[in-house]
Formats: C-alpha cells, structure tokens, sequence
C-alpha cells in the first residue's frame, strides 16, 4: 500500500498516537490521507472520547468525526497499540507526558522516533526546569530521538482537513525528512526546523502569552469600545519575550518569529482554552474561579503552570527578572494577575506606559532575512 505525500510515494507505516484528545485524535487526519495505518490509544480520562469516535459520532472537543479507519486502544491495551509502529506520536497535557512515555517505554520498539505533541515545562529529579524533550530524554538517555511539532495548528481544523503548515523539529536531517514524509497531504503542509529547542519554547510559552491577549478580549465585553491596540501591544511584546528566552536557552529568535512562535501565537490568541482563560479574568472572575470552572468542565488549561515554570526558567537562566528591570516584563505581569495578587487592567496600563517609556520591547530580528531563509 502506497500514498502519494508531496510527491514522493510513501510506504504504508504504521502510527500510534497515545492520547485521544483533541490533536492526537485531530493528527489521524493527514496520517490517514497520507495512506498510513493508524493506532488511537486513550487513557484511561479518553474512554468517552474512544466511545464517541467508535460510534461515529462527533469528537466531544472537536466536533468533527473521526475516521473510523483509526484503530482504537483503550488504555489497558498500550502495549498492542504500539505494536510493530513506525513512530509514535505523545499527545498528552504536559503534566501527563512523562508518567505515558514511562509506561510506554517498555513496549517501544528500538530507537523508535517519539514526535511530541505536548507542549510545556517539567522539572527533572534536580528540580530544574526543562523542555519536554529534554525531560524525557532525561528519562531513557539517547534510546529514542525526539522531534517537536509546533505551529497555527487548530486541532479542529486538522481534524477537518483544512489548510495549515506544522512545523517538524528535530537536530537529525534524516529523521525530519522521514517525518515530513509520513504527514504531508494537500491539506496538511509540515516543514522542517533544526532548532529544537526554539520551537519547543515557542510552543510552551505561547499559551501562557495567550492568557495576556485573552484578558484584552474580557475586557472588551464591557462598556465602551474594543480593547484591540492594547492586545496589539501584548502580542508584539508576547513574541519579543519569547525571543528573549529561546535565545537564552539556546535557540533562535528567527524561530520565535516564524510559523512555530508568531503563527502559533496568533491562532492561540484568536481561541482555545487559554485565551478562554484570559477572557473570563479580563471580564472580571478571578484567575482562581476561572481555572477552577474550566476544570470542573473537563477543560485541562496549560498557560498558568506554563508562565509559573518560564518565570522559574528566566531566573535559572540568569535574566534580569528585579522588578523594573526584568527583560519579561510581560511574564512578570502575568504571574502577578494569576497569582491574584493585582487586578489586570491596572497592571497592564502600568506596563504599556513602561514599554513606551523604555523601549522596553527587545527589537526583532530583520524580517526580510527570515523571509528568505523560510
């Protein structure tokens, strides 16, 4: 069985993706189209969304249906769902992703390449904060290779066959190239990074920034007009503090600038769960209330433990974070509104005046360059 992928024939392999939520099962899409077979495998939290798929019925987060070509794992049956795979693809929270990939471990075939899907921090056995590839690698040094996906990427849309890029990172030219192979459709369009790290940092912090730019469209549902060239002033800085820490911790600004920082941040910022956060405390609920609700509802939110640890990372990376002087003002302000400890609108106004005052915001790279390297 073949496929044609980006115009090259394509081999039928076999996928599994651990984790039934929104972008793993979005991600059976494209894998699907591109003429692979695909293993679905839930926690035990998925049973319900298995349910759903098994039926036909619409996915609960995604409100599209998923092909019944995918095969369904529930979780009691991992070590079957990774059975002969080509790749496997982790698509948990962040907070899950290293208890799975510990329980998958022993049914991994060899060197099996691992794309991750989760996006965020975790602290290693020394309390450090680290990337997830770099947490898991932790875990089983150099027995698996890693590749990041990042990019504006609405699992919805995925699910739905709409048009997108993905980025695919990796240090390994070859291991890209083959994942890129086994992805690309019409619809879905990955391109390639070496900059691991970058795009990881991008992906994590984005849905911290988003609550910052979520808390704009709160405060536009009250009286008075729109709060659009205040959000317009968080996102330029959003991206500029992300530029900041992955040059820092040793990726590229131009990453931060591209599909995998920018575009991920826009689409973050226009929906999702984040930005939904954002909302309900720029209309007036504490962080505390919201998140609480949020979660009552099933929604995981991965923004406020996100903008914890990069605040944990910017000190462990020696940036300036004294109040006044810190180069993340932005995130400095974040923490404070989800601490609950200051009202957002006060805060925020205080920050903009600073920025203008200061120049605070960290100039970007020359776009045309990165235009002709893209």
């Amino acid at each position: 069985m073949s496929s044609e992928s980006g115009g090259l024939p394509v081999s039928a392999e076999t996928i599994a993706i651990l984790g039934a939520g929104a972008m793993g099962s979005a991600l059976t899409t494209p894998l699907l189209r591109a003429g692979h077979r695909v293993h679905l495998w839930g926690t035990e939290r998925d049973d319900h969304l298995l349910a759903a798929i098994r039926d036909g019925e619409p996915h609960p987060r995604l409100g599209v249906v998923i092909d019944r070509a995918t095969r369904l794992f529930p979780s009691a049956k991992l070590a079957q769902a990774l059975d002969g795979v080509a790749l496997v693809v982790l698509a948990i929270t962040s907070t899950g992703a290293t208890e799975i990939f510990l329980r998958a471990l022993e049914h991994l075939p060899a060197g099996c390449p691992v794309l991750i899907v989760s996006k965020g921090f975790r602290h290693d056995r020394a309390g450090r904060v680290r990337l997830i590839p770099d947490a898991l690698d932790a875990e089983a040094p150099g027995r698996h290779p890693f590749l990041g996906i990042a990019g504006p990427c609405k699992a919805n849309e995925v699910a739905a066959a709409r048009p997108t890029i993905a980025v695919f990172a990796a240090a390994d030219q070859p291991l890209r190239e083959r994942c890129r192979s086994l992805f690309a459709t019409e619809m879905y369009t990955p391109v390639l990074s070496d900059d691991l790290c970058g795009v990881e940092l991008a992906a994590a912090t984005k849905n911290a920034y988003a609550i910052a730019l979520g808390i704009c469209d709160g405060l536009s549902q009250g009286p008075g007009q729109p709060w659009h060239n205040l959000k317009a002033v968080l996102f330029a800085q959003s991206i500029a503090e992300m530029g900041v820490l992955a040059g820092a911790l040793g990726g590229r600004i131009e990453t931060v600038y591209g599909f995998s920082g920018l575009g991920d941040l826009e689409v973050t910022a226009l929906s999702g769960r984040n930005r939904a956060l954002g909302e309900a405390i720029g209309s007036g609920t504490t962080a505390g209330a919201a998140i609480l609700d949020m979660e009552a509802r099933g929604q995981t939110v991965e923004g406020p433990a996100a903008a914890a640890m990069a605040w944990s990372l910017a000190h462990e990376l020696g940036l300036d974070c004294r109040p006044g002087s810190t180069r993340l003002p932005l995130l400095a302000a974040l923490v404070r509104i989800l601490d609950g400890t200051v009202p957002p609108l006060p805060l925020l106004a205080d920050l903009v005046h600073a920025l203008g005052a200061a120049r605070a915001t960290v100039p970007g790279p020359d776009i045309a360059k990165i235009s002709r390297k893209v």
